[in-house]
């Protein structure tokens, strides 16, 4: 994968499921991260062809719950993001992905204690084993193992998302590396990405909450109206057969941007039990229809 002047969806819990990274990409995003995925998951699964919607879906063994699901429009932009606390996993759940996916990239950044409390995401900064206590001596040393890109989120652990990202530090890290790296933290619109890239020198820059406000902040053309944004992601969900949790999971945190959860809106969205719900709730009963009726007549061939 080139990591060179890209822009890149960032890896979200909940939210980054395949219609959330194919709405990102359609609006121009060029990299798709997926949502952390742990690695004692990841190898508890089997791979199956999931022909019902046209995807290829990780499904825990002896259930039907699907971890992971990508399909063939992604497979040159899809990053599987692993937590991981041990080489020897990672690998072997890797391994399991790697002909699906475009590239594997491991978490060290995530501040949440399911994360740390099992060693994993930035639990791993503080391994003295693993890192040195400078960052960006601990750029040099991870882009020793042999990694093809680094993201670095210009916050510290303690730090919460009203912090303001640090650019400055970013920079250092960049100037220290000759892998590209890739700027995270503070992009809320189409121009922050030029923004930063001056600010920082990174090669690419990559969006979490920006994106996940309203996903077409990926187009050069300008944001879109969020309502919008929203119907077409409820579209998506409804052709690859999302899962209900993450779907509103992912539609109360728009609505939480925009308005408030408290309002009729938001209230329709928490009692919706499956997508036929959402779809009645946005006016897209005749497109949920329509898919359900295609996959019974291709099932039916």
């Amino acid at each position: 994968m080139d990591y060179e002047n890209k822009l890149v969806l960032a890896p979200m819990v909940r939210v980054g499921t395949l219609p959330f990274r194919l709405l990102a990409a359609q609006y121009g995003a060029d990299i798709t991260y997926g949502e952390e995925i742990i690695d004692h998951k990841m190898i508890k699964c089997e791979r199956r062809i999931n022909e019902h919607v046209g995807a290829v879906d990780f499904v825990e063994k002896g259930t039907d719950n699907v971890v992971f699901r990508t399909c063939s429009l992604e497979k040159n932009q899809v990053v599987f993001q692993m937590g991981t606390s041990n080489a020897v996993r990672a690998l072997s759940a890797a391994q399991l992905v790697c002909q699906d996916v475009a590239a594997i990239d491991i978490n060290m950044g995530c501040p949440k204690s399911f994360s740390i409390s099992g060693g994993m995401g930035a639990a791993l900064l503080k391994k003295p084993d693993l890192i040195h206590d400078d960052t960006v001596e601990l750029a040099r040393r991870i882009e020793t193992t042999g990694v093809s890109a680094l993201a670095v989120h210009g916050r510290r652990v303690a730090d919460r998302p009203r912090d303001p990202a640090k650019w400055s530090e970013i920079a250092d890290v960049v100037a220290a590396l000759s892998v590209p790296v890739i700027a995270n933290g503070d992009i809320f619109e189409y121009e922050d990405f030029h923004h930063i890239k001056v600010a920082t020198g990174a090669s690419s820059v990559m969006v979490a909450r920006g994106a996940l406000w309203n996903a077409s902040i990926f187009s050069e053309d300008g944001k879109l109206p969020w309502e919008e944004v929203k119907r077409e992601y409820v579209r998506k969900s409804i052709l690859w057969d999302n899962d209900i949790k993450s779907t509103k999971h992912t539609l109360k945190e728009m609505i939480m941007h925009y308005s408030c959860l408290e309002l009729p809106e938001g209230k329709a969205v928490i009692k919706s039990d499956t997508l036929a719900d959402l779809a009645k709730l946005y006016g897209e009963e005749k497109y949920n229809q329509f898919v359900q009726e295609k996959r019974l007549f291709d099932g039916s061939r």
